[in-house]
């Protein structure tokens, strides 16, 4: 249920309606938003008789949310979602691209890469300083020194660092690195993790599970809002089907879909997606024409000796050529992008 309140109700109002939501035995989670502020009733086991808040001083309607996820659901809240992370947006009317290798490897490699990818115009600069790999004995990355790295990468170039967080254990100390928490798609349903981001000020990038339905994905954000961080976005990242040609099968279809569903930022990344290099672009310029707030793309200066994630990784020639596309299509369909290509 969400109890939306008038627009001059006063914050006295507003927390008399929380507190009477509480004293029922439910969960009061008020929305501030730029016309009005809402309440979220949580907890509920079912039906909510609505007259117990209708006739409230500054109440102006009570609304019966039907989906599961009520935090993540457009229902609750009409308007995008925009996050803000150093000074970038993400959402609304805004196109971002965040970009950089699998791994983080050597220091002298990720600078090359990193000034190379901020001449282009990347925001965000991904790369995993911890990597759950299939294989035990595949590469595990670098840890701890992998994040001083990645800090050095952003004292460098100014970009925001976007890396994988793993575990409940290693939290403290990725979050005191990045500027985006992701979660990938082994992690989308470890709810352990998932409620401990909701209590940490860092915005979550949070990954489709591999067989995951959009229900599922949008309940495992629901657990992170549900906490109190509402700096969640979805990454469409592909899903394993029976076909053959590509690594995963990149659900282009789930960004309109999801945008029926929420209003949480939604991201494509295509590289994994597809898994096959050659496939990479024009998989990135269907996300984009589809609606996503942004590409995630793995980027190597020498695929073929990247520690993980080669045969996927763009070199420099064809990102390039993408972010000269990133502008142009994101344009047609209203969207603002920043990105500015230096030549190769």
């Amino acid at each position: 249920m969400l109890i939306v309140m008038k627009k001059d109700a006063t914050q006295v109002e507003i927390d008399q309606v929380s507190q009477s939501v509480i004293d029922q035995g439910f969960e009061a989670h008020p929305m501030p938003g730029a016309q009005c502020t809402a309440i979220c009733v949580l907890k509920n086991k079912g039906a909510v008789d609505a007259n117990m808040f209708s006739n409230l001083p500054g109440v102006r309607e009570v609304i019966r949310v039907t989906k599961p996820y009520k935090l993540a659901s457009i229902e609750t809240h009409p308007g995008p979602t925009v996050v803000e992370i150093r000074g970038e947006k993400i959402g609304g009317n805004n196109f971002t691209v965040m970009a950089g290798p699998c791994s983080v490897e050597t220091e002298e490699s990720m600078f090359r890469n990193a000034d190379k990818l901020a001449g282009m115009g990347v925001k965000f600069f991904r790369a995993g300083a911890y990597k759950p790999r299939t294989g035990p004995y595949s590469f595990q990355g670098l840890g701890e020194e992998g994040l001083r790295i990645l800090e050095k990468v952003r004292d460098r170039t100014g970009m925001g660092i976007v890396t994988e967080v793993m575990d409940v254990e290693t939290l403290p100390l990725v979050a005191g690195s990045a500027d985006i928490l992701q979660v990938g798609t082994r992690n989308m349903s470890n709810t352990s993790l998932l409620k401990q981001l909701g209590k940490i000020n860092k915005p979550v990038l949070l990954k489709r599970g591999m067989s995951a339905s959009l229900e599922e994905l949008l309940l495992a954000a629901e657990y992170i809002l549900s906490g109190g961080n509402h700096n969640v976005m979805l990454c469409e990242r592909g899903i394993r089907t029976f076909s053959n040609h590509s690594r995963n099968t990149l659900d282009v279809a789930a960004v309109p879909a999801l945008r029926a569903l929420t209003h949480l930022p939604i991201i494509v990344d295509p590289s994994h997606g597809v898994g096959i290099r050659d496939k990479v672009l024009p998989m990135a310029r269907a996300g984009i024409a589809a609606g996503a707030d942004g590409l995630m793309i793995e980027v190597h200066p020498n695929p073929a000796d990247a520690l993980s994630d080669g045969p996927q990784s763009l070199p420099f020639a064809p990102f390039s050529e993408l972010m000269n596309q990133v502008g142009q299509i994101a344009s047609v369909i209203g969207r603002t992008s920043g990105s500015s290509v230096q030549s190769i």
